[in-house]
């Protein structure tokens, strides 16, 4: 049986924490106005409660944006949820209280959590709460709009940036300096503070933890592709507690007093290697899961430890047969997928609705896709490699050779049907 200490929620005050949160007091502090971005799993959530309970009371309020509904009382009922006030009454009567209430129990920050997932309905209703907030009760708001996203994509950029009236007053809210900004994940020297600080959470059950040994190990099986899709060299903190947790939980099953290098190694192949394996679960489940347990069990009361041999310090902490494993998953994972998979279209929509054609190349492999706005943006939705490059007269989007995207072809010749697909 697992040790109580795993099954609970553990805060540390990351480097990334650090950063997040600093810029979430600027926006209180400041009353102003961020959209704030960072991969997933790197801790936002986690940071945004730390920070509520440090605020205390309701003066920084947060909320998580509706999924699967994009009217604007989902996102109002959020805000009187997270007041405490119970949902009576039509929302048309309920609407216009709503500032009102922020003001009266002394609100000045909001935080929407998973924002990416905002309607332009929900956005609106934030912009008149917000407005309504300046001129009745001149009491303004800091926002932040907190959404997960890798690389340089800008979640909403996009519909920010439409030619409207409305959205140009809302773009003008937003903080001069920085309007939109990214938080980046650990790097090799943070991970090391990191996992300096778990030995301190995990001393009780380990008397003799010593996790900042493997610290170049651990950051080269997190920085592996699979995790780090961007190359970024960065490490999330979810990867980071999933990988030792589950290490220090096999070690503590064992008996070890520090972690098992055996257990670290499991712990990267299942991230890395197995992290979309399908697990068969049968009758005889328990008894197989134990045989690696009691192998480690009968290392340990031999004395004997010769894993800690196989991964060292030196940063090529795989053994030949993992690192040839990931060099293999690594070709896999390229070889099926297009680069450009899930890539955000860079079109005007009003040129876009305008011109009719809805057909649009991919600028990578030139598979095409029948595409339809969604949320005001177009996303090129992912697809595996075009193999065979036939000649292509259609007109369509596309933007292979040039800087921006235009419509082209239109000879006559038709495409295969083999090459078209509309969702």
């Amino acid at each position: 049986m697992t040790h109580p200490l795993f099954r609970k929620p553990v805060f540390v005050e990351t480097a990334f924490e650090k950063r997040f949160q600093q810029m979430l007091h600027d926006a209180w502090d400041n009353r102003s106005w961020h959209l704030i971005v960072a991969d997933p799993g790197a801790g936002k959530t986690v940071g945004i409660r730390d920070m509520q309970k440090r605020a205390g009371g309701r003066s920084v309020l947060a909320v998580v944006a509706p999924k699967n509904n994009e009217d604007e009382q989902a996102l109002g009922d959020q805000f009187f949820t997270a007041l405490g006030i119970p949902l009576r009454g039509h929302w048309r009567t309920r609407k216009p209280k709503l500032m009102g209430y922020l003001y009266q129990y002394g609100t000045e920050c909001l935080i929407v959590d998973d924002a990416h997932d905002l309607s332009l309905e929900h956005l609106m209703l934030l912009k008149e709460v917000t407005d309504q907030g300046r001129l009745q009760y001149d009491h303004p708001l800091g926002l932040c709009l907190v959404a997960a996203g890798r690389g340089d994509t800008i979640p909403l950029k996009e519909t920010f940036d439409l030619p409207d009236s409305t959205w140009l007053q809302f773009r003008r809210r937003f903080d001069k300096l920085s309007p939109f900004c990214r938080i980046a994940s650990h790097t090799s020297d943070e991970v090391r503070a990191i996992l300096a600080t778990l030995e301190t959470v995990y001393q009780e059950i380990f008397p003799q933890l010593n996790l900042r040994q493997w610290t170049s190990s651990i950051y080269t099986w997190l920085t592996h592709p699979v995790l780090d899709p961007t190359r970024s060299g960065r490490v999330t903190m979810d990867n980071l507690m999933k990988l030792v947790t589950t290490a220090l939980e096999g070690s503590y099953l064992a008996g070890a007093t520090d972690v098992v290098p055996s257990w670290l190694k499991s712990a990267a192949e299942l991230l890395v290697l197995r992290h979309d394996t399908l697990k068969l679960i049968d009758g005889a489940g328990k008894d197989i899961g134990n045989q690696d347990q009691n192998k480690a069990e009968s290392a340990n009361r031999n004395g004997k430890e010769p894993e800690r041999q196989t991964v060292p310090e030196s940063g090529q902490a795989e053994t030949p047969q993992l690192h040839e494993t990931m060099k293999e998953q690594e070709r896999t994972d390229t070889s099926s997928n297009c680069m450009f998979s899930g890539e955000l279209i860079p079109i005007d929509l009003k040129r876009f609705t305008e011109s009719s054609i809805k057909l649009v190349e991919c600028p990578h492999c030139g598979r095409m896709r029948t595409l339809s706005p969604s949320k005001g943006v177009l996303r090129f939705k992912p697809h595996t490699r075009r193999k065979q490059q036939t000649p292509v007269t259609e007109k369509r989007w596309s933007a292979t050779g040039k800087t921006g995207w235009d419509v082209v072809g239109g000879q006559g010749e038709t495409l295969k049907s083999t090459d078209i697909f509309s969702f």
